[in-house]
């Protein structure tokens, strides 16, 4: 296990040590040099791999109970170095302390380990009829490769990792080039609580990642990124027949239906598509209202966004940050610059300051605007909506389906029952009513169509972390 001396020390003992390859990381607000991370190489990954083999077996022996208390302590080691913890996510990451974001996130780690500590898979009898008995247990896989993104670096980490070692299994971490630091503190963490070698973070580049994805010795890759990036390992992954839980890319549609009241969805609107700044793979990315209030919704949704504070994340009134990284600035700009372009009209945003530091790319909101325009056909995945007029639901069903990705969706209406029957012809993974983007660590999350596979949370996502065995007789 490891130790921490005292939470002032947290940063400084995951930043690279003088004379090591190192990696300079700022701080998308200010620019600011956080720290240098670690540049771990495949020696490095070897080494973590071979220490995981030799810890797994008595980790797998413990127990469900023995585990469980593990992650239990882990969840307290968590909490007791939150601020330090939400203070490394907001400078390296961005995202503001306060709001759904980085104190958020760092007590979302703490809850997922709870909830999966808690959570029981008991063994399931599916034939008992006096002439045969067959009993499904789930046994573990060995070791997981756990590679992570950018835009939520602990919690999805916590994800992946925390019902892998729930199950008996060792991990691996590959966290996001962009925000090693933050998953390097975060695993310096919970490590307090578990046997030593059973969980590495290796941070180094794509090529480490590749390696992971296709080592022998990894039985199961959790992956959350880009479509791109997901196919590639499913590629690399074929040699060994690995197992493979993928949470990729989204472009998620909601659907407004006309008797909702505009006033009453406008913040629940909101913050399904501006969450994490928009940065986030579940994120509202496309809305399409009904004629009928169409307007409406465009003035309540555009009166709630111009009061919501945008700044550098350390400071406490701000709930909305930069985005993360320079590449995706410009994929927003660009986005928005197309819808510009096409003649669409902006109803909030639209014209970043480029005075100062940081990749802060104001809140916009886009009206009038083409399906087929590419600020709605593509993943902005920032801090832009646009908002489609439709006449016919069956209009805004087909062009809510017509994407080739399917990670969430949203209704909204007064009508629970209408709702809930356009939600059941929605393609995707997930569909809310009356919000959009709300995960919880007892339901089943996973995506539809180019959006990935797999389902991670609770009983499901234990399953799908171990190796079903039948016992027959």
């Amino acid at each position: 296990m490891d130790t921490l001396q005292n939470t002032d020390s947290l940063l400084e003992a995951v930043v690279a040590a003088e004379g090591e390859p190192g990696r300079e990381i700022f701080d998308p607000a200010t620019g600011e040099l956080v720290g240098i991370a670690p540049e771990h190489g495949l020696a490095e990954l070897e080494a973590a791999i071979a220490a995981a083999q030799a810890a797994q077996p008595a980790w797998a022996a413990a127990g469900h109970e023995a585990r469980s208390a593990a992650l239990m302590a882990a969840a307290d080691a968590v909490e007791a170095h939150a601020e330090e913890l939400a203070r490394i996510l907001s400078r390296e990451q961005g995202k503001p302390l306060n709001g759904p974001n980085a104190r958020f996130e760092v007590g979302a780690c703490a809850a997922w380990l709870r909830a999966t500590a808690a959570t029981v898979l008991e063994p399931e009898v599916v034939v008992d009829d006096g002439q045969a008995k067959a009993v499904l247990h789930y046994r573990p896989i060995g070791l997981v490769g756990a590679i992570g993104p950018w835009n939520w670096p602990m919690m999805i980490t916590v994800w992946q990792i925390a019902p892998a070692l729930r199950m008996g299994n060792a991990a691996i971490v590959k966290p996001s080039s962009y925000t090693p630091l933050s998953v390097l503190a975060l695993i310096k963490v919970i490590n307090t609580a578990l046997p030593a070698g059973l969980l590495t973070v290796v941070a180094g580049d794509r090529r480490v990642g590749s390696a992971l994805a296709e080592h022998p010795a990894v039985g199961k890759v959790m992956f959350t990124g880009s479509t791109g990036a997901g196919k590639a390992i499913i590629r690399s992954s074929a040699d060994t027949v690995k197992r493979l839980t993928l949470e990729l890319g989204g472009n998620d549609a909601g659907i407004v239906l006309p008797d909702a009241d505009p006033a009453a969805i406008a913040e629940g609107l909101f913050w399904g598509a501006f969450i994490n700044t928009g940065q986030t793979c579940a994120a509202l990315k496309r809305l399409y209202v009904h004629a009928d209030i169409y307007d409406a919704v465009c003035e309540a949704l555009t009166a709630y966004a111009a009061n919501v504070p945008m700044g550098v994340g350390l400071e406490e009134q701000n709930v909305l940050g930069p985005l993360q990284n320079k590449a995706q600035y410009d994929v927003v700009a660009r986005l928005v610059e197309a819808a510009k372009a096409s003649g669409a009209r902006v109803l909030l945003g639209g014209s970043p300051d480029e005075s100062g530091p940081g990749y802060f790319y104001p809140t916009t909101l886009v009206a009038d605007i083409d399906n087929e325009n590419p600020l709605v056909a593509e993943e902005q995945f920032g801090p832009a909506l646009p908002i489609v007029k439709y006449t016919d639901v069956e209009e805004a069903i087909a062009k809510a389906n017509a994407l080739d990705v399917g990670l969430g969706a949203s209704v909204w209406s007064a009508d629970l029952d209408a709702a809930r029957a356009v939600a059941a012809r929605l393609e995707a993974g997930t569909v809310w009513i009356n919000q959009h983007g709300a995960v919880h660590p007892l339901i089943p999350f996973g995506g539809a169509k180019q959006s990935g596979y797999g389902l991670e949370f609770g009983v499901e996502g234990l399953k799908h972390l171990g190796v079903p065995q039948i016992i027959n007789g």
